[in-house]
């Protein structure tokens, strides 16, 4: 008993000590890469604003509707606590009565999506540390799990969900019936959605998947927000503009926009021509020195905003709020036209993460906590264990092979000096799985326990051993 008591002080100091070093956490750069369609004064960065948030303060639109520019802001947030490596640690944490602060305020996120659309990478960067398991292969996320970001007087439930699939995709990945109905199961609880859209897939980035629009259809009340992940992949960026018409059905935030070509393609050339958005204006008096005219006047050296002229904002532009959506009018649409907001991130390298965030924790409403500041996921740390071991093993093994390993902790044991202990065996259905799975001279195993073993250090900020061994099953 007094050794993981130890550990757990060791942890806590660690983590005391390093967030007063390092200072606030930064989680990304306001700045999306790319040629000169990227940057402050590109036609890209006119377009999108920087943050790259699609309405309101310091954006594009809101500046051409007026609205003052902030300031920017600070840094957000302390350091994340870090997970008890102590099953029943962690579950004295999870019981524990919620510190409720004077005025509290929460906000429950579902995070939904293709599979491999970057969920889980979206939702690691948002709380700091890495407790779900990322792969380029689909499917990594196995059932739902819930991370818990705690700013000031503010909590963010982020409720991490497997990709949405259907029933035979599921039975071709061995998966269990958790996968097709847990991202469900959150949206019945989440006061806010993001739905992630992976860009750089040119096969399926101008359309939502029909499980989505199912998913959306049938929680239409529940406010959702569009986020287009990777964009930093890709490299023709006017192509956001085009996607973003096709993924909102031409409607973000109750306003018609109408997309069109800004001039007439060069029949000689091979590149896209640039778009111009039409969006319904604000009265005249309420847009002093708008600079419209100036992103006007700029639409041949790259793509612009203008505005319609709509008395009061209520004319044609207005859309009509959320209603209830059968199979049939799903059959004809490819994109959700009741988005509040748009944010383009890259989640893998942070960019424009922190925007995002900020705008999470202003939607909080006021509520009481659920869980105690001191609490980051309410997964047991064997599970984390295990979801991380079984993120390499997809990385390393390939095609279908690496979906019917099947892993058994053998050893869990803390030190005295709060070092962590783990062995675990994997076990797989054939002796060539296993040959693969060892690789030659046991490079791909090794491999698999380094860089697992790095991530659980990270997560438990503490010095971990962890060793595998690949077994048959009988």
């Amino acid at each position: 008993m007094a050794a993981p008591m130890a550990a757990a002080a060791a942890r806590a100091a660690f983590w005391a000590a390093g967030a007063a070093a390092a200072g606030p956490l930064r989680l990304g750069a306001a700045r999306l890469p790319g040629s000169r369609w990227s940057g402050r004064s590109s036609a890209l960065g006119r377009i999108l604003g920087v943050p790259a948030r699609w309405s309101g303060r310091s954006s594009a639109l809101g500046r051409i509707l007026g609205i003052p520019a902030e300031a920017p802001p600070a840094a957000l947030g302390q350091h994340p606590p870090p997970v008890a490596t102590d099953k029943e640690e962690q579950k004295r944490l999870l019981e524990n009565r919620p510190d409720q602060p004077q005025n509290p305020k929460v906000l429950r996120i579902a995070v939904i999506g293709a599979p491999n659309a970057g969920k889980s990478t979206l939702s690691n960067q948002l709380l700091g540390r890495k407790v779900f398991p990322v792969s380029k292969k689909v499917h990594t996320t196995r059932c739902k799990a819930w991370g818990v970001i705690t700013h000031e007087d503010t909590q963010l439930i982020i409720l991490d969900t497997p990709g949405l699939t259907n029933p035979l995709k599921a039975k071709r990945h061995n998966l269990d019936e958790a996968m097709l109905t847990d991202p469900w199961d959150s949206m019945k609880c989440a006061d806010l959605v993001l739905v992630l859209v992976d860009v750089s897939d040119h096969w399926t980035r101008n359309s939502l998947s029909k499980e989505v629009l199912k998913c959306l259809s049938q929680f239409p009340h529940t406010p959702s927000v569009l986020v287009l992940n990777k964009v930093d992949i890709l490299k023709k960026k006017f192509l956001l503009l085009e996607i973003v018409a096709d993924l909102t059905e031409g409607i973000v935030n109750g306003k018609k926009l109408e997309v069109k070509s800004a001039f007439k393609q060069d029949s000689s050339s091979s590149a896209k021509s640039p778009l111009q958005i039409t969006q319904p204006s604000p009265p005249e008096s309420k847009v002093p020195g708008s600079p419209c005219g100036q992103e006007k006047n700029q639409a041949q050296e790259g793509s612009a905003l203008d505005r319609s002229s709509v008395a009061g904002g209520a004319g044609t532009g207005e859309a009509q709020g959320p209603k209830h959506y059968g199979p049939e009018d799903l059959k004809d649409m490819k994109g959700w036209p009741h988005f509040q907001e748009i944010f383009m991130l890259a989640a893998l390298h942070g960019e424009e993460v922190d925007t995002l965030k900020r705008y999470l924790l202003m939607q909080a409403k006021p509520g009481p906590w659920e869980f105690h500041s001191d609490v980051l996921t309410n997964q047991s740390p064997q599970e984390i264990c295990d979801n991380i071991i079984r993120e390499k093993v997809l990385e390393y093994l390939p095609l279908e092979v690496p979906y019917g390993v099947t892993q058994v902790t053998d050893i869990w044991e803390e030190g005295e000096c709060g070092e962590l202990l783990i062995v675990q065996s994997l076990l797989v259905p054939r002796e060539s799985h296993k040959r693969m799975l060892i690789g030659r001279g046991g490079k791909v195993i090794s491999r698999i326990a380094q860089e697992a073993g790095q991530d659980l250090m990270n997560a438990f900020l503490c010095d971990v051993r962890l060793k595998l061994k690949v077994e048959v099953k009988g």
